[in-house]
């Protein structure tokens, strides 16, 4: 990797402004100072420093994002807040996306990543990733629904859902419920809901896969994930 790219990825400014790390000769290779910034470096054998602090290199970050109701799940938007925008430059700079979506009003667990092929295992409809929420349903919730959701309920659009495991928590004028879907229609678990003429009123996400939400997250909080929990969402 050449030096400039290794300097920008890991959060020393654009290449204009590695070039001019390079100029005030505060950058060393193994110890020497650093000249060209075309330079190639072998990040597991040569050690990288600026001002005298070692440059860690990583490729792939993991984000657990607790994301909040009002924010939207992008890497850009021109109106709302994105869940991006929550995280420190240090993380920005690796260019990290949400994997799948949240829409503005739901919140919970939201795994965002720089790491394509990570993304794409969770979200292939092939891997059938189970993705359980927490509800309030305006209505009561029945037995009648939770048959329903076991064989698949048929939505607006004519799409009948695969199997969905629904626990009633609290029934009354408005329910509480846990739903384990194992797909990511747009939407899916508002318009399963009406599919039985009942309402979403709020909605959250509390686990993907292996992946729990960490309930010491509060709103709008996010830590990186443990090795733990990487090596376990891999595993899938």
């Amino acid at each position: 990797m050449r030096l400039d790219k290794l300097l920008a990825h890991t959060g020393y400014g654009t290449r204009k402004e590695v070039k001019q790390l390079l100029k005030d000769k505060v950058v060393t290779i193994d110890g020497e100072v650093a000249k060209n910034a075309a330079q190639h470096i072998d990040v597991n054998k040569q050690e990288v420093a600026v001002l005298g602090e070692r440059i860690v290199y990583r490729e792939f970050v993991y984000v657990m994002l607790h994301k909040p109701p009002g924010v939207v799940s992008a890497t850009e938007d021109l109106r709302d807040t994105t869940v991006i925008d929550l995280l420190d430059f240090e993380l920005q700079h690796f260019k990290p996306f949400p994997v799948g979506r949240l829409d503005k009003d739901t919140e919970g667990l939201l795994l965002v990543t720089n790491d394509g092929q990570l993304s794409h295992n969770l979200l292939s409809p092939k891997k059938h990733v189970p993705k359980r929420y927490y509800a309030h349903i305006e209505g009561i919730v029945t037995d009648k629904d939770i048959t329903a959701f076991a064989y698949g309920v048929t939505l607006d659009d004519g799409y009948t859902t695969k199997p969905a495991q629904l626990t009633i928590l609290t029934s009354g004028e408005v329910s509480q419920i846990e739903l384990v879907i194992h797909e990511g229609k747009f939407h899916q678990v508002k318009r399963m809901f009406e599919a039985v003429n009942k309402k979403v009123i709020y909605l959250k996400r509390l686990s993907m896969g292996s992946l729990q939400l960490d309930e010491s997250l509060a709103l709008g909080e996010y830590r990186e994930l443990t090795a733990q929990e990487l090596e376990d969402l891999q595993a899938k």
